[in-house]
């Protein structure tokens, strides 16, 4: 706890997300009869902490307060909520968000894992509305919308310069009841529409088992709090069960904690390692280590990867491959490489902040660059039409290959 704030670093893309630091801008400059109502102490330039006269703050409110036909329904908390927000939008950071306390609240439902909607992650990429990753065993998944789809339409109102936080409040919704998405999708001549049910969405985590000639294939779906209990328990069976060669698979998973990834590079790097390196406005680097049981350290791994592979999922990927060598295949990953922490005020509102990129152990910038796959291979709509899965089959012929070498 800082000063009774809750403060938790997050690397997350966006669970359906919603998202000032403490600028307490609103200690203002009396603006005499236009202040209607608001508190205004004697802050000044000098001692803000903006190098701005905040007085035009207090006049604009003044003038709405005095001249806006229906300033009567108007409250005073929600001026106060719409200049924090619009303080937070003009750093046009796509991951850094203002919650009042009812927004708050949904967002702290997301990170717990289960809320009503139809079970994709969603972002903003090129100033578009995308999905990032459909989630297993939910509606969006059971509809076919795809990694990169991009919304143009959220029932009738176009996504032209909305926000992810508005669309995630369209899309969102009572279990049973139903939205249409405008999808359009870049090997597609026109945009389709997709009708989805909602439901309780329930964020799946791990799935694994061991393949033919001792290939154990982990699904992370998330990183989130459960993860390290969850993989303790596989990784343990997988050894048991005789393992030879790993196949890591992270497509489609949009991140998670910080602290899981670095948690969770422990398996597979030495202790000691750095895993993981943030950089902050200051140009001030932080490490961060492997510093787990190294169990896996020897086993020869691959990792999947893909357009739905984000954040917490880049980190990790990023790590294997500088550290160990470990090819990535599949697709370039989504490009998010910025850490937020997420500060609850007093009132229950909420602010999230991008605070650091991170770099990987060489050093390299993933922030809106991705990670390249050594070896590409793409998913098409016949493949997943049909089933099929040429991005494992080309992992395990790798891992295979690998194996046999040692």
């Amino acid at each position: 706890m800082m000063e009774q704030k809750k403060i938790q670093k997050i690397i997350i893309v966006s669970i359906t997300t919603l998202f000032l630091v403490g600028i307490s801008f609103f200690i203002g400059v009396n603006v005499g009869k236009n202040n209607n109502g608001f508190s205004a102490s004697a802050a000044t330039p000098e001692n803000s902490v903006l190098n701005a006269d905040l007085s035009v703050l207090w006049e604009t409110i003044g003038l709405i307060k005095e001249k806006y036909f229906d300033a009567k329904n108007i409250k005073d908390q929600n001026l106060l909520y719409g200049a924090i927000d619009g303080v937070v939008k003009s750093l046009d950071d796509p991951y850094s968000d203002f919650f009042n306390p009812s927004d708050a609240k949904k967002f702290y439902e997301d990170l717990n894992g289960s809320f009503g909607g139809i079970g994709a992650e969603i972002g903003m990429k090129d100033k578009e509305i995308i999905i990032i990753a459909p989630l297993k065993n939910n509606p969006a998944e059971a509809a076919g919308l795809q990694a990169g789809d991009k919304i143009i339409k959220i029932d009738d109102k176009v996504t032209t310069n909305m926000s992810v936080e508005d669309a995630v409040k369209v899309i969102r919704g009572e279990p049973g009841t139903e939205v249409r998405l405008m999808i359009f999708r870049d090997e597609w001549k026109e945009a389709k529409e997709f009708k989805i049910t909602r439901k309780v969405v329930v964020v799946p985590t791990l799935d694994w088992e061991m393949k033919p000639d001792g290939i154990a294939y982990f699904r992370l779906y998330n990183f989130n709090a459960n993860v390290p209990s969850l993989f303790f328990d596989s990784a343990l069976k997988s050894l048991v069960s005789g393992t030879t060669g790993i196949i890591l698979d992270l497509r489609n998973n949009p991140g998670g904690f910080l602290d899981v990834a670095t948690d969770l590079s422990g398996w597979f790097l030495p202790r000691g390692k750095i895993a993981v390196k943030e950089k902050f406005y200051s140009s001030e680097e932080k490490n961060f280590y492997a510093n787990g049981n190294q169990a896996l350290v020897n086993i020869p791994i691959v990792v999947l990867v893909n357009e739905g592979s984000a954040s917490a999922s880049e980190i990790l990927a990023g790590a294997l491959r500088d550290q160990r060598g470990a090819k990535l295949i599949g697709e370039k990953t989504y490009g998010k490489g910025t850490v937020q922490e997420v500060d609850t005020l007093k009132d229950g509102s909420s602010i999230k902040i991008s605070i650091a990129e991170w770099l990987t152990p060489s050093g390299h910038s993933i922030n809106k660059k991705g990670l390249a796959p050594d070896i590409e291979i793409k998913m098409t709509d016949d493949d997943i039409k049909n089933k099929k899965d040429p991005q494992l089959e080309k992992a395990i012929e790798t891992i295979k290959s690998i194996m046999i070498k040692r």
